[in-house]
């Protein structure tokens, strides 16, 4: 169990720190106030109606398809901090609370049987079968 949430949360946090680094553009298409087309990663595709319009640019000038582009923008830099930025404040709590969490779990101390490698002594006569007494 201690092994699965260990990589549970080795994977969420790795997947947090890739998609807050990835960059995307969210393309949309519109035609008058209709949405036609939305792309993610490729160019969204135009409807008939603009087709029509480029075919005819000398007649009509004027368009009613428009297209909207949103970029989701990741982050450039990470930040990464040492023990030494961290001000003193912080750096003792982090001291104490490391040491608290690696003392938390100290390992069971060894008892001492003092009768472990005692052998009992040699059976000369079996005083059950000796008195014919049995456990039904």
């Amino acid at each position: 169990m201690k092994q699965f949430l260990h990589k549970l949360f080795s994977t969420a946090i790795a997947l947090l720190v890739l998609f807050s680094t990835v960059s995307f553009t969210v393309e949309k298409h519109f035609c008058g106030d209709v949405l036609v087309d939305v792309s993610v990663f490729s160019e969204a595709n135009k409807c008939k109606m603009e087709a029509l319009e480029f075919d005819q640019d000398t007649l009509q000038k004027k368009t009613c398809c428009k297209d909207k582009i949103d970029v989701v923008e990741g982050q450039d830099e990470l930040i990464v901090k040492s023990f030494d930025d961290l001000n003193v404040d912080q750096q003792l709590v982090l001291a104490s609370y490391t040491f608290t969490y690696l003392n938390l779990f100290e390992g069971l101390s060894q008892c001492v049987v003092p009768d472990k490698y005692y052998s009992p002594p040699n059976l000369i006569i079996d005083k059950q079968v000796f008195d014919q007494v049995f456990l039904i």
